[in-house]
């Protein structure tokens, strides 16, 4: 999958501009380092109650009925999903934070929805897939490493805080990894691609870390 291969619709450049040169400055940056064993807030982090909406300014309306998922590349059981589809997976539940690269993290947020682990386990990629791509539908992408991903906490959200994921934070679907900074955490997750060469997602090419952890404040990279 190509790292970015034309947004649906005008962005928020400025923001992508004033991004691109945090990535550059370094901004945010504070040489910590720290473990969840020794406390929850990441380095660098401040907690906020409230849940930011950041995005690219493209909010794709997709209802339900509309939804469609194809997972498929070096795996042995590609599939397309709809919304009937995904309703009859078994359900997941988990209660996770976000961080979020621009130094906000919220604490104990619930999700609903359907585990990567369950998904693994219909597709069945092969061994020598190592990595995982997300698109979504508004041209977004964002990769990780399929350990990154076949993780207990990591799932297809439709669900946040016992309702319908809203638009704005990537309804009707979107990834939930928890363990990384969450702009990994592809909203309105449309296609899932798994490859054994990994290809870097829009902000990837843009100077931040192709990784993203938050205890290591990979910010940029």
């Amino acid at each position: 999958m190509a790292s970015d291969a034309g947004l649906a619709g005008p962005v928020k450049q400025k923001l992508i501009d004033t991004k691109e040169r945090w990535a550059r400055e370094g901004r945010l940056l504070t040489g910590e380092s720290a473990t969840p064993r020794h406390r929850r807030l990441p380095p660098g982090q401040r907690v906020t109650k409230d849940w930011p909406v950041l995005d690219l300014g493209v909010h794709p309306n997709v209802v339900p009925q509309d939804w469609q998922l194809t997972v498929g590349g070096l795996v042995d059981n590609p599939v397309t999903w709809r919304w009937d589809d995904l309703a009859r997976q078994p359900k997941f539940s988990h209660v996770s934070d976000i961080h979020c690269v621009t130094a906000w993290s919220r604490y104990d947020n619930r999700w609903d929805g359907v585990s990567a682990r369950h998904l693994l386990s219909v597709v069945r990629p092969r061994r020598e897939a190592k990595f995982v791509a997300f698109r979504s539908y508004d041209g977004y992408a964002t990769n990780l490493p399929i350990a990154s991903f076949d993780d207990d906490d990591v799932l297809l959200a439709t669900h946040w805080g016992g309702e319908a994921l809203p638009r704005a934070h990537g309804g009707p679907v979107r990834v939930v990894v928890p363990k990384l900074y969450f702009w990994k955490s592809a909203k309105w997750v449309k296609h899932i691609w798994f490859a054994d060469k990994d290809a870097k997602g829009f902000w990837e090419v843009r100077g931040y870390h192709n990784f993203g952890d938050p205890w290591k404040e990979q910010r940029y990279g």
